[in-house]
């Protein structure tokens, strides 16, 4: 597909309203059932998966990258181009910005500590940050911080709409003061007693580490993940608003002057805003790679892995709908084609990305997609596409 082409595609489709869709929405529609999830042992649906990705670039996505795989079999597939500039095929291998699967990755390295005896769950987060962590917020536990039941308060990044938010992406944002500016504020619930996804508690996740090993954020998350895995192509941007090495552009849909759908470049992005919830970059080999030593118990071992496959007690609920929790430390629940997933999803703007696996490994799912509205509301259709070809359509309890 050349340049031309491929502008004119998702030029048409935004004319023709097309539905764009997500964001870094959750991995999570229920309460994981207390039945032994079933196993996948059909092989993966080729066509459904090559139909999911057809048809790329058009309004909601301008690439897709997929790795499916299990004991019955893999398939890995992409669409898309690498730009609308050029109109060259997508690549495979390209890095991407992962979002929140970071999540993943930070609550691993807690729970590493905490069975290497370098701090307790269940112990206030003030007894590791007292300077840090007023008397306000003296009851949150490690455990709370890492299943979204800590309360402290979502704080901002550099806006409240998109035009804002491109004007300040290049901002610097220092971890330390987000949280003292969190926690500057009335908590929004008693801790463990409700549950509200954000990213404030991975940030002060992220600090806790630093202050138990005397080391980096991202230096711990290398040295006890990455280089063990062999995660060559993973890396932490730091203040870099780049990403390294080969990658596919991702793309946000801009409100034009006149009112139509304007398409920008946003590869080129700062994410200190995200830091240790959500600025990881990687590709779809590297995580699942990672999705398959985590399941296996090579990454956090012995019972402290059954944090990651566990929801908060069925008394908690979701903060401002009284959903159920769906939550665990780093990881989210969803039942699909009867089957318990477990994962996690990521939105950073241009890229949406997801991790899913049951638990016996029997079905695993990796993608990217280069969403043109990753942080909207709902799921991407490329994306909720991918995962229903994948695993099945979402089914209730």
């Amino acid at each position: 597909m050349n340049a031309r082409t491929s502008r004119t595609v998702v030029a048409a489709a935004l004319v023709l309203g097309v539905a764009v869709g997500p964001a870094g929405t959750a991995l999570a529609a229920g309460r994981a059932p207390a039945a032994a999830a079933a196993t996948t042992r059909q092989a993966p649906d080729a066509e459904a998966l090559r139909e999911a990705i057809a048809g790329l670039p058009r309004a909601d996505a301008t690439a897709a990258l997929v790795r499916v795989a299990g004991t019955a079999g893999s398939w890995r597939g992409s669409s898309g181009v690498h730009d609308l500039t050029s109109g060259r095929p997508a690549d495979p291998d390209g890095r991407f910005r992962a979002g929140s699967v970071t999540k993943v990755f930070t609550a691993a390295v807690v729970l590493q500590l905490a069975g290497e005896g370098k701090l307790d769950p269940d112990r206030p987060v003030r007894h590791y940050l007292p300077e840090l962590i007023p008397a306000a917020y003296q009851e949150v536990t490690v455990r709370q911080l890492l299943n979204h039941t800590s309360g402290i308060p979502s704080v901002g990044s550099g806006g409240d709409n998109l035009d804002a938010w491109y004007a300040h992406r290049f901002d610097l944002h220092d971890a330390a003061d987000m949280v003292r500016e969190a926690t500057s504020l009335r908590p929004d619930f008693a801790p463990g007693t409700q549950q509200h996804y954000d990213n404030i508690g991975y940030t002060v996740a992220g600090l806790l580490i630093e202050k138990v090993t005397g080391h980096t954020y991202a230096g711990e998350v290398s040295r006890r993940i990455l280089r063990p895995l062999h995660l060559k192509d993973t890396y932490f941007p730091g203040t870099d608003p780049t990403i390294r090495g080969p990658y596919n552009h991702g793309y946000q849909v801009f409100a034009g002057a006149d009112g139509s759908g304007e398409l920008r470049d946003v590869s080129v992005w700062g994410a200190t805003d995200a830091w240790a919830a959500g600025d990881l970059i990687s590709t779809t080999a590297d995580l699942e790679r990672f999705v398959r030593a985590l399941f296996r118990g090579k990454v956090v071992r012995g019972p402290l892995l059954e944090e990651m496959f566990t929801l908060p007690d069925a008394s908690v609920r979701e903060y401002g709908t009284g959903g159920p929790a769906a939550y665990s430390a780093g990881l989210s629940v969803m039942k699909l084609g009867g089957r318990e997933v477990w994962g996690k999803t990521g939105g950073r703007w241009g890229y949406n990305t997801a991790v899913a696996a049951t638990r016996d490994l029997s079905r695993t799912l990796v993608y990217s997609v280069d969403a043109t509205d990753a942080k909207g509301e709902g799921m991407n259709p490329t994306a909720m596409n991918i995962v229903v070809a994948a695993f099945g359509t979402p089914s209730s309890g």
